[in-house]
């Protein structure tokens, strides 16, 4: 079964110029689900023509904004094309959490119905026809990295674990955040060289770098070579609109 990945999004909390925040679309013959949900994404999905009755299912990697704050008026773009209800999936406190935020506005607690299912890592589920694995990430709040169909996977926001590796090492695709160069501060998040690391012993075909912040620019190149030795794998960085199948 072939598997269609859009990344909507793929810039960080501070995107670069041409990058929506975090958000993926995947689908296949069996079903579709969208991946994050972050600044910029409802206006990418218009951009790829991608029909919002058919966002019947939604996973989140963790709660920062800048992966969940298109979520509302996703959500409320929804309820006005006539699809009221959705179910999404999320770490610990997604529910407490949108809870929240529906309760702030009437009519957005009055015609959206949400199903929610938290997840801890190492939990497997099915949804929308994919069997999809859960890691636990280190991002400094619940997080988690998801596993689709052993053919992809994608980290949300993390340091380089080294149990990604094997998390990630049957399949062809790895969309990992790398959201700074060497050298930079980077609290909670993800750099080249120590990413290459945590990947030596990873045997996933393609690796690509996402969730981009300025210093990122003009250094692109410089960051796959970083990356490369020590991962034997392909290395690309992340364009909102790119398509891969797996």
């Amino acid at each position: 079964m072939m598997m269609k990945i859009t990344l909507l999004g793929t810039g960080g909390a501070l995107p670069p110029g041409g990058r929506a925040q975090s958000g993926i679309f995947i689908e296949s013959t069996e079903g579709c689900l969208l991946l994050d949900c972050g600044s910029g994404v409802l206006l990418r999905l218009a951009q790829a023509e991608i029909d919002l009755a058919r966002l019947n299912t939604i996973l989140l990697t963790h709660l920062h904004l800048d992966h969940m704050s298109d979520l509302l008026p996703l959500l409320t773009a929804r309820w006005l094309n006539g699809q009221v209800q959705t179910r999404l999936y999320g770490p610990e406190g997604t529910e407490a959490l949108l809870q929240d935020l529906m309760a702030h506005w009437d009519y957005v607690q009055e015609h959206v119905r949400l199903s929610i299912t938290e997840l801890q890592g190492g939990m497997a589920f099915e949804a929308q026809g994919f069997q999809i694995d859960s890691l636990k990430a280190e991002h400094g709040l619940p997080a988690l990295a998801y596993k689709f169909d052993r053919r992809f996977v994608f980290s949300g926001d993390t340091v380089p674990l080294t149990e990604m590796a094997q998390f990630a090492g049957d399949c062809k695709l790895l969309l990992h955040e790398c959201s700074l160069p060497d050298g930079v501060e980077a609290p909670h998040h993800s750099r080249p060289r120590e990413l290459g690391e945590a990947l030596a012993n990873c045997d996933v075909a393609k690796l690509v770098l996402t969730h981009l912040y300025p210093p990122t620019q003009g250094c692109e190149a410089e960051m796959i070579r970083s990356v490369k030795q020590h991962f034997a794998g392909q290395v690309e960085l992340a364009e909102d609109l790119a398509r891969f199948e797996v």
